[in-house]
């Protein structure tokens, strides 16, 4: 006769731990006191692996200030003068328009959805926070905005001109030498490939205008002065238009807050354009990324077809897209 197999009566109650299991064989019972005491043995594991996460992450926290302390310190000068090594970027709406401005959608780019808008910004501008336009000049201001973006070298993949090149979307690089403190200075910038050298000791007027013209430095106690001279008329200030002559003369201002912040001034004087002189200001942050970097931004492959759209008999995505050749004309 076969062994009778255990009753189990179970009766259910509101909590597991008042779950009462009668058993009628003490084969049963040892197993669960076996399995019992197992289970004593792996929670008090899973409390080790719980109490060892948790000074784990209490390590963590503790060594985050000394790993962003390594990323931020660094000698404060070179060569006697501020150190300005490093990559910076602004982070405002003054690439979008330098004046202050409400969110807007562009209409022509619905098929993009809330993507397609322009975020709303504060003035950057000293003062009344408003650029002193000569009336004619207002008026062509307002033409290069009803034909935004043909009609922004943003969009056409040309050299973005000074001050626009600081405070573009991307970052940029600053590479400054020791010696003497007199060097000259390097800013590399990723969109186009752009580069300009601020001259310390080589100063003079450059000899033919150029999209970045020359940028002559010069050192006022701690603070970068430089002078950026010869540019073109063919650069715009932002994508709202804004815009200047071959008369335009930049005077910028970087004074090193502490490792991570610039302060950046730059000052606008153009008599054909301007009715007096006006400056911006804003602050520049240093990115403290781990291995960060700035990385090219080649953009000629991406302005093909609106620059060629004729050519390529591409439809014009504008409702008033200017004409491609005329840019073609005007930009080379």
């Amino acid at each position: 006769m076969s062994p009778q197999a255990p009753q189990i009566n179970v009766t259910p109650s509101r909590s597991r731990r008042q779950t009462r299991v009668y058993l009628c064989d003490r084969r049963v019972m040892l197993a669960i006191g076996n399995d019992r005491d197992s289970v004593r043995e792996r929670g008090a594991l899973q409390m080790r692996r719980r109490r060892n996460r948790f000074f784990g992450a209490m390590l963590t926290v503790a060594l985050m200030p000394a790993a962003q302390a390594q990323q931020t310190q660094r000698p404060a000068t070179i060569g006697g003068r501020p150190n300005f090594n490093g990559i910076w970027q602004a982070l405002n709406t003054a690439n979008w328009n330098l004046e202050a401005h409400s969110a807007q959608g562009l209409e022509d780019f619905w098929g993009l959805g809330a993507i397609a808008a322009i975020p709303a910004g504060k003035s950057v501008i000293k003062g009344d926070g408003k650029i002193p336009y000569l009336p004619a000049a207002l008026k062509q201001r307002d033409q290069n905005r009803a034909a935004w973006p043909a009609s922004d070298p943003e969009a056409r993949c040309f050299m973005l001109g000074v001050p626009r090149v600081t405070y573009h979307t991307m970052p940029f690089q600053i590479f400054q030498s020791g010696g003497q403190g007199n060097g000259d200075l390097l800013m590399v910038y990723p969109f186009d490939a752009t580069n300009r050298v601020i001259n310390m000791t080589d100063h003079g007027e450059p000899p033919v205008d150029t999209w970045m013209g020359k940028s002559d430095g010069t050192w006022e106690g701690n603070v970068l002065v430089v002078v950026t001279t010869g540019q073109n008329e063919k650069s715009q200030l932002d994508r709202a238009g804004n815009f200047h002559s071959n008369q335009l003369k930049v005077t910028e201002r970087f004074r090193l807050l502490d490792s991570t912040h610039i302060q950046y001034e730059a000052t606008l004087e153009d008599p054909k354009t301007f009715s007096r002189p006006w400056t911006i200001e804003m602050p520049l942050y240093r990115l403290i990324d781990d291995n960060v970097q700035v990385l090219e931004h080649k953009c000629v492959p991406f302005a093909d077809k609106l620059l060629y759209s004729d050519l390529m008999h591409l439809e014009p995505q504008q409702k008033n897209a200017p004409d491609p050749k005329s840019f073609r004309e005007r930009t080379q």
